[in-house]
């Protein structure tokens, strides 16, 4: 596999192609529905409610975390995650954006 030529295409293309690649694992899209429901920040609470191991967890979290769609501070000898909002928002405005595209209907299909 080659190496992406990503400075051809514009910010806005690689930024959401980059979100993407990290909402592309399942394991991600249930941590991200899970801490959207809580109310507070999450710490260990994952590996209960996923039933993957910790280490699994940490990668996922790191992943979404380098990404920012999670952010995370450090309390004791925990972190403790919530989604950054911020983020989320542009995300959600972004892919809607893309989604409102015309698309030209062509019969050949």
């Amino acid at each position: 596999m080659g190496i992406t030529k990503s400075d051809i295409f514009n910010a806005k293309q690689n930024r959401l192609a980059n979100y993407f690649k990290v909402l592309g694992h399942p394991a991600r899209l249930a941590i991200l529905e899970y801490v959207a429901k809580q109310e507070g920040c999450i710490c260990n609470d994952l590996v209960d409610e996923l039933g993957l191991a910790q280490a699994t967890i940490s990668q996922h979290l790191k992943a979404l975390k380098e990404s920012g769609i999670i952010q995370g501070t450090i309390e004791g000898k925990s972190v403790c995650y919530c989604i950054n909002q911020e983020v989320w928002g542009s995300i959600q405005a972004e892919i809607k954006d893309l989604f409102k595209q015309e698309l030209s209907v062509k019969s050949c299909c």
